[in-house]
């Protein structure tokens, strides 16, 4: 009986190590999710847009997000700067091209904890057909959803050069900025 025993806190003490262990999933809230974007035109003013959020997901082995990884679809064809006409030129192949390009991808290299909630994100975004690395700042917020079910959103931030991407190369720096800065605001449900 005490061999019983003994092997039997052996294995739950196995189990328990691999399920402590174990990577959790989390899924996007499209409802409470979007990638949005602002780039300065004529130097003058500041034009925002967004994109919608169409799947997401983040795998971590840890409760704090160290090490976790990252996969986010937009759908380039919603973009939306609140002017249709202006939406329209950005969906041509003038900028985004989004007949041949109708998706924008980001696919974690690294997630790194620099502080009590902030990270550095590093990997590949796939923009007009185009993939390169940046680097983006999170911020995490955490919560119980109405669901009872953990929930955690991140505030992200970042730039990137839209020439390094094919976007808009018609355009000099005179009639539009070069830096394209990202402001992500995502939510995920613990799956």
């Amino acid at each position: 009986m005490k061999k019983v025993t003994m092997v039997a806190v052996a294995m739950s003490a196995i189990l328990f190590s691999f399920t402590s262990n174990a990577q959790s999933t989390w899924g996007i809230d499209k409802a409470h999710s979007k990638l949005g974007f602002t780039i300065t035109h004529m130097g003058v003013s500041d034009v925002e847009g967004s994109f919608k959020v169409t799947d997401a997901t983040i795998t971590s082995a840890t409760d704090d997000f160290n090490g976790a990884t990252v996969e986010l679809t937009a759908d380039a064809t919603s973009v939306n700067t609140d002017q249709e006409a202006r939406d329209k030129h950005v969906k041509s192949d003038a900028f985004l091209d989004v007949a041949k390009f109708p998706a924008i991808t980001f696919k974690s290299t690294s997630f790194k904890k620099v502080s009590a909630n902030a990270y550095v994100v590093t990997g590949n975004l796939t923009l007009h057909g185009v993939t390169k690395p940046v680097t983006l700042n999170a911020t995490l917020r955490q919560g119980v959803g109405m669901n009872k079910k953990p929930v955690a959103g991140f505030k992200i931030s970042g730039t990137f050069n839209r020439k390094d991407f094919g976007v808009g190369t018609g355009f000099g720096s005179a009639m539009l900025s070069d830096e394209i800065t990202l402001a992500a605001n995502t939510e995920f449900d613990k799956m």
